[in-house]
């Protein structure tokens, strides 16, 4: 399964170890959206930060799409919503070891 990953696009794998040992990570953002009373909670593709980019920004808009249509699906709704808040305002979540580790094993076959 192939997995999209937003900005590596141009980079070798030299050149994304380089940015990981100065501080880049690999990041997934969480969302939520209701639908009447039903409540979807979904995470983002995966996200290359650099070390000197803000990984909060880069997922502003899965923060935004939250808040204006996350919150109304009772019960869930409110609950999903500050997780992704939560979740989101900390950087996302990150998962550069696993993605690191799949890059490495993919190279080494």
């Amino acid at each position: 399964m192939k997995v999209r990953i937003d900005g590596i696009d141009g980079m070798t794998v030299t050149n994304i170890q380089d940015e990981v040992q100065q501080g880049g990570k690999f990041v997934v953002y969480t969302y939520c959206f209701s639908v009447i009373l039903m409540t979807f909670k979904r995470s983002s593709d995966i996200y290359f930060v650099r070390y000197n980019e803000s990984s909060v920004g880069k997922g502003m808009k899965y923060t935004l799409l939250s808040l204006l249509v996350g919150w109304w699906g009772i019960p869930w709704g409110p609950i999903y919503t500050i997780g992704a808040l939560f979740t989101n305002l900390k950087g996302g979540k990150d998962v550069t070891e696993e993605v690191m580790n799949s890059i490495m094993e993919q190279v080494a076959s």
